[in-house]
């Protein structure tokens, strides 16, 4: 049985049939093609999948399109300015080479965005506590953790 879904994703009204079953990543990658968020590990472990929600950080793959109903959505497609000015983490993630692969990074931004609006300021120590739910099997989190202070030192 399929079922229409409204939102708001990345400003723009949105809509689409889907199975009641469809995950938000799902319909965010395959219905509406905005690939930027990952899917991972498909168990809400990884944070590939991390988008904002009403204003705070999901992992989309642990949601039913249909409970984003009526949700103000942002993903990684929709940070960066209109004019193609990269948002603030994203400039600094590029400033400190903090990706190597880039699978994880989408879902690392949108959870470093996050949490600088719970602890404006972090050190090491709560920016790595912070990423707890998302995993880097590259970098090592060094310059992940670098390009966070920097933005927060921006902020």
């Amino acid at each position: 049985m399929t079922v229409r879904v409204s939102m708001t994703v990345n400003g723009k009204a949105v809509s689409g049939d889907v199975e009641e079953r469809t995950l938000l990543v799902e319909f965010i990658r395959n219905t509406l093609r905005l690939t930027g968020t990952h899917v991972g590990c498909d168990t809400a472990q990884c944070g590939a999948c991390t988008i904002h929600m009403n204003g705070r950080a999901v992992k989309s793959c642990n949601l039913l399109a249909l409970q984003a109903e009526g949700a103000q959505l942002t993903t990684i497609e929709g940070v960066a300015q209109a004019d193609g000015t990269l948002h603030p983490m994203q400039e600094a993630f590029r400033e400190h080479h903090a990706l190597q692969c880039g699978f994880c990074t989408p879902g690392m931004i949108m959870s470093a965005i996050d949490m600088l609006k719970v602890h404006p300021k972090p050190d090491e120590k709560t920016i790595r506590a912070e990423l707890d739910g998302n995993l880097c099997r590259c970098t090592g989190y060094h310059n992940i953790v670098k390009a966070i202070k920097a933005a927060a030192a921006k902020a």
